[in-house]
């Protein structure tokens, strides 16, 4: 017998015992008895959704214009708790097919400067009134009312700082400072507070395969018991694609006195530099200079001096001296009369 013959006569075999089961008189009576449980359990579900049942439901609180120099000086309530009676179907909606909306705290419409934000027992009932079913019935909710006691903070103006990573595709690099709208923002805190802030942060950004430049809105990193103003800045990333200029500079020296001539080998050194392709006219040997001082070489007794650039635009991400050091020659002249 081959293997697909013994396959076939497995899954036979398999099947002729499934039916067997089920032909079954106790697997008949165990089904049977199972839909009568279920059924039985739908009724009684049924028959409790229509008996009344309490229960707590949480209604948010949600505080409007707020000033950013005002702070409470505890935390206020973030939610009402409220209870409530009706059929078990109609709780059963609140629990879960129902959002309610939040009870407004309007600073704006205090009517005093007491340092007290008040909500009453009246307006927070009204409130939750609405938002329940006619037969519902409200037995109670906490806290009863809002006493939020505020006072005035401090304000002070702080630099804005980037906090992040830029990356850029290969060619691309950042050309410029990264410009941050606004540069200074509004602090407001207490003067214990205020003495631990020199600057703010953005939140951390990632800046990944970057090949133009970026303009993006970033959240400021929040601080406890602090409040900025503004919230957010706007970054301004350049970002541009890099190409290499080299340029011949001449090797200079500032102070020679009239009666000593000097040879250098060689007299010209190789400048390579990385710019943005959007400069690469507007860099000439002008931008460059490289010089030394007399007094380096009569303290130089091995005819060998290191050169370096003294001169570059700030643009210029990066430049490399070829060579990097040069041979000299010092004669003094013979004196005429």
């Amino acid at each position: 017998m081959s293997q697909l013959d013994r396959i076939n006569q497995s899954f036979k075999s398999a099947r002729t015992e499934i039916n067997a089961f089920l032909r079954r008189q106790r697997w008949k009576e165990a089904l049977i008895f199972f839909f009568f449980v279920l059924l039985s359990l739908g009724f009684w579900l049924l028959q409790s959704l229509q008996q009344e049942y309490e229960i707590e439901i949480s209604i948010p609180v949600r505080y409007k214009n707020i000033p950013p120099d005002v702070s409470f000086t505890e935390t206020p309530p973030q939610e009402i708790v409220a209870r409530v009676k009706d059929k078990g179907s109609v709780l059963l909606n609140y629990s879960f097919g129902r959002s309610f909306a939040p009870i407004e705290a309007n600073l704006k419409n205090q009517a005093d400067k007491s340092g007290s934000l008040s909500i009453t027992k009246k307006t927070i009932e009204s409130d939750i009134q609405k938002q329940l079913l006619a037969s519902t019935s409200l037995t109670g909710f906490e806290p009863q009312h809002i006493d939020a006691a505020f006072s005035k903070r401090i304000k002070k103006e702080i630099p804005v700082v980037f906090n992040g990573t830029i990356q850029t595709n290969p060619g691309f690099h950042v050309s410029g400072d990264i410009i941050i709208s606004p540069m200074n923002i509004s602090v407001y805190a207490s003067d214990v507070v205020l003495d631990t802030l020199n600057q703010a942060k953005t939140v951390f950004t990632e800046i990944k395969k970057a090949n133009k430049t970026i303009t993006k809105t970033v959240q400021l990193q929040k601080v406890n018991e602090a409040t900025y103003d503004p919230t957010s800045v706007t970054l301004t990333i350049p970002i541009e694609e890099f190409t290499e200029k080299t340029l011949e500079i001449p090797v200079i020296c500032t102070d020679l006195p009239p009666h000593y001539t000097l040879r250098t080998f060689p007299s010209v050194a190789k400048v390579t530099c990385s710019i943005p392709l959007s400069r690469f006219k507007d860099l000439s040997e002008e931008a460059f200079e490289i010089r030394f001082s007399f007094k380096d070489l009569e303290q130089n007794v091995s005819g060998t001096l290191p050169i370096s650039l003294t001169k570059k635009p700030d643009w210029v991400s990066s430049a490399t001296l070829v060579p990097n050091k040069i041979e000299f020659i010092l004669e003094q002249n013979k004196s005429h009369d």
